[in-house]
């Protein structure tokens, strides 16, 4: 690790042993007893992940999928004392507009695999991996407040020589987007969100005056409140408890994905990988686990969360105290939200002031839109982004 401003060549090279070691954690797993009669009310059945586990260790080729990332230009770059490893792919048109792409948890660079050559026409593309995920490996504490992985990000741009540039991101990556935007508004052109939710410990969505539409996404977040969040407690409150069966075994790592990408993507799929095809998801699972970074990825989460609270504690004193806004701060960058099938978007709650100019509903996809729905994502943002222009 070096602390100077230099952006090193970066290529993906996993080791055989590596390779090896993972076929014999997955040939080895000490399979556990399943309750007759349940299904996926209790987690990921037993018979779904062993077909899954077989698929990885035996028909899953990590040489390919390490080929196809490695097609892309990759660099690591040293922020603060962290380094960040991402992706810089930039267009042929040399006039084209810097566009950042932020994923979220559990996801990786590996979601926008299929959105890259949707949007290299009319967008210079810099895709990081976040603090603790993948090969951006954890340098240590801290690296959950969005506050300083916002800075560093805009460091990173800074270096690439890119003064201003749009942003875009879903789940952590939007709270990147919208605080990059917070911090830094004479630089961000304009900031495009997928599936932004009201907050998890918060109360219940009240159903009275929302729309049809509106309903639908509220019944589903109370029930998450009551069933999902689970996975969010854990990593929230005991992240160092989880990190050992995510560092230890692989079928513990690719359960805990495999789950959102079931629960997450478009209602109409069945299982993750008629969401997201089965090597796109093991893609996704293999990075984490070769990084090790399912465990560091936890830890992040739990940090974010209490980054969260200090800043709403905080926010709620300014608030006793009167303290008015900054009128000299410069208006925020326009923004736009794009709504897909599996989120729980409620515009009232995740836009109180209505400063989103530009709000899109659809029919298909969820939360990892990039990879599910490509070419409807990628047209929203050039939309948006054209009507900025």
């Amino acid at each position: 690790m070096t602390n100077s401003t230099e952006i090193r060549s970066f290529r993906i090279d996993i080791t055989d042993a590596d390779l090896e070691d993972l076929r014999t954690r997955l040939a080895n797993t000490r399979w556990p007893a399943e309750v007759a009669g349940t299904g996926w009310e209790r987690g990921v059945p037993v018979g779904y992940l062993k077909d899954l586990a077989a698929n990885w260790r035996d028909g899953f080729d990590w040489r390919a999928a390490e080929a196809e990332l490695n097609a892309h230009p990759q660099f690591v770059t040293t922020v603060d004392g962290q380094d960040f490893h991402f992706l810089h792919v930039r267009s042929a048109n040399e006039d084209a507009t810097p566009l950042l792409l932020m994923h979220g948890w559990p996801s990786s660079v590996v979601e926008f695999l299929d959105l890259i050559p949707l949007l290299t026409d009319e967008f210079h593309l810099v895709i990081p991996s976040l603090p603790g995920f993948g090969f951006s490996t954890l340098s240590g504490p801290g690296w959950g407040n969005l506050f300083r992985v916002s800075g560093a990000i805009a460091e990173l741009m800074t270096r690439l020589g890119y003064e201003r540039f749009a942003a875009q991101g879903g789940d952590v990556g939007a709270g990147v987007v919208g605080m990059l935007a917070m911090l830094h508004p004479r630089r961000v052109i304009g900031t495009h969100v997928n599936g932004p939710a009201p907050y998890p410990f918060g109360p219940p969505v009240e159903l009275d005056g929302l729309s049809d539409a509106e309903k639908v996404r509220a019944e589903r977040f109370n029930a998450f409140r009551e069933d999902g969040i689970g996975y969010l407690v854990q990593q929230a409150t005991r992240p160092q408890t989880l990190a050992y069966g995510l560092a230890d075994s692989p079928v513990e790592q690719l359960a805990w994905i495999a789950e959102k990408f079931r629960e997450w993507t478009d209602p109409a799929a069945e299982l993750p990988e008629d969401a997201v095809g089965r090597d796109r998801l093991l893609t996704n699972v293999s990075l984490y686990w070769f990084t090790g970074t399912g465990a560091t990825a936890a830890h992040v989460v739990y940090e974010g969360m209490q980054a969260f609270k200090e800043f709403m504690a905080s926010a709620g004193e300014q608030h006793d105290g009167d303290q008015q806004w900054n009128a000299d701060a410069p208006p925020p960058p326009p923004g736009a939200v794009a709504v897909f099938a599996a989120d729980n978007s409620i515009r009232h709650l995740v836009d109180p002031m209505g400063t989103v100019v530009r709000w899109t509903e659809f029919d298909r996809g969820g939360h990892f839109a990039a990879q599910e729905v490509p070419e409807l994502l990628a047209a929203d943002v050039r939309e948006f982004f054209a009507s900025l222009r």
